[in-house]
């Protein structure tokens, strides 16, 4: 724990003892490392502006994470500033990497700051980094504010809609619960967890094993019960009862030459005839 800590303190210290760089000198640098990619020039662009990777990640520092990971993440994002500046459009790389740098260390937040994932749309991310702050300054001076009327004055001034902050302010504030954590003390030390409590709407194993047998066994049935058509019967019989798009009355009726009540007295006849078959030839049928 020592030594890490020492690290980090020598690595900060580097960072700020890293000379500032004139704007010609860190441009001849950025041009050096994108036509010849020199890891040098590189090095020394990036070692300048650690200082400022730590000042980003530092604001970020209250979301419980690792300082450490913050930094490097931020870090990561200055490697693809890097990777991406121009250095003919006249911009100081610190302007333009401090976007990339505080994009990264967001991201990072929102994977790792919960188990479970929230949005990471453009409005999503300023929800949850902003509502914290609007919040208290909405609530300065202890003043109560109805819920909805509270949700609907930070949905206005971020862009969201109120049910998207009621989410996101029960997300903050909780912590995440784990399903595997005990919540009652039983005998001999015994516990329940969680995931104890937890109802499964899915089928048992030998209950889904039965449903398929017998799925299995009610198509055979059917398969042979329709021999007992003619070719018109099961014809309707299969496109309206048998096929995923179920045809209509009246196109059936167009395409067989015949009135679409005709096709319902077929349908209907063929629908009787196949009950009866399979009846006679199986009799558990009836009631399966």
């Amino acid at each position: 724990m020592g030594d890490s800590a020492g690290i980090r303190r020598r690595f900060v210290r580097a960072a700020m003892d890293a000379p500032f760089l004139e704007r010609e000198e860190e441009r001849g640098l950025a041009v050096r490392w994108r036509e010849t990619h020199d890891q040098s020039a590189l090095h020394r662009l990036a070692a300048s502006h650690m200082r400022l990777v730590i000042a980003i990640a530092a604001r970020y520092r209250h979301y419980g994470l690792p300082m450490g990971d913050l930094v490097q993440e931020g870090h990561v994002g200055l490697l693809e500033a890097a990777a991406r500046f121009e250095p003919e459009r006249e911009v100081r790389f610190s302007t333009y990497a401090t976007w990339w740098i505080r994009a990264s260390i967001q991201d990072y937040i929102l994977r790792n700051w919960s188990i479970v994932r929230g949005g990471t749309s453009s409005a999503q991310k300023a929800l949850f980094f902003n509502l914290r702050r609007l919040r208290a300054k909405l609530t300065r001076g202890g003043e109560e504010r109805v819920a909805d009327r509270f949700y609907g004055e930070i949905a206005e001034a971020i862009g969201v809609s109120r049910e998207d902050v009621a989410v996101m302010d029960a997300r903050l504030s909780g912590p995440d619960a784990s399903l595997n954590a005990p919540v009652l003390e039983g005998e001999a030390g015994s516990s329940a967890e969680r995931m104890d409590f937890l109802v499964c709407t899915a089928p048992l194993p030998d209950e889904t094993v039965s449903e398929s047998i017998d799925g299995d066994r009610r198509l055979r049935w059917l398969r042979g019960a329709l021999s007992v058509l003619n070719e018109r019967e099961l014809r309707i019989v299969r496109e309206r009862r048998l096929s995923e798009e179920q045809a209509t009355l009246e196109s059936l009726g167009d395409k067989l030459g015949i009135s679409k009540e005709r096709v319902r007295q077929i349908e209907n006849r063929a629908l009787e005839k196949l009950r009866r078959a399979l009846v006679e030839r199986h009799p558990q049928a009836a009631t399966a």
